[in-house]
């Protein structure tokens, strides 16, 4: 599956904020069949304190919806189980993990309510996702180099700009 300029976002600032050693897009749950279809859109390993960053990643920019509120909260819910599941099948070496959900755009209410009640579940959303982006904004000024991240080289180039 192609990598969605929302799924380099995260990955970007897996890589240069959280400082992962190793970013991948587009994880499967391993075996084929039905839980093959299940995938992680973002997946960061910090070998260095052992923690594991799953997360999901929806670019709705008009707004968080599938189909209904209920439908939506559900359909994240299902998500995060698959994020659990593939750490405890696979990454039992990271003791620490972390599960996000990013998007930039969830209108407050029912699905943020909601949302809000997963502990186990960090949302990464609305003026989070504005810190996020800001954060990564200010790497880029201070760095020239190729960072390895599309989203990031474009940040670069437009905090480079003369």
């Amino acid at each position: 599956m192609k990598t969605d300029i929302g799924e380099y976002i995260v990955g970007g600032y897996l890589k240069v904020i959280k400082q992962c050693d190793f970013v991948d897009y587009n994880v499967r749950m391993p075996g084929g069949g039905l839980k093959g279809l299940s995938e992680l859109d973002v997946v960061g390993l910090d070998f260095k304190t052992k923690t594991a960053y799953l997360c999901e990643v929806t670019t709705h920019i008009r707004g968080l919806l599938y189909g209904n509120n209920q439908m939506t909260v559900q359909k994240i819910k299902q998500k995060h189980e698959v994020q659990k599941e593939y750490a405890e099948l696979l990454l039992s070496e990271f003791p620490n993990r972390v599960y996000m959900f990013w998007s930039p755009y969830v209108p407050e209410g029912y699905v943020t309510t909601e949302l809000r009640k997963i502990d186990t579940l960090q949302l990464v959303i609305n003026k989070d996702y504005t810190r996020c982006i800001e954060e990564m904004r200010k790497y880029a000024a201070e760095n020239t180099n190729d960072l390895g991240n599309p989203f990031l080289r474009v940040l670069q180039i437009l905090e480079h700009l003369r």
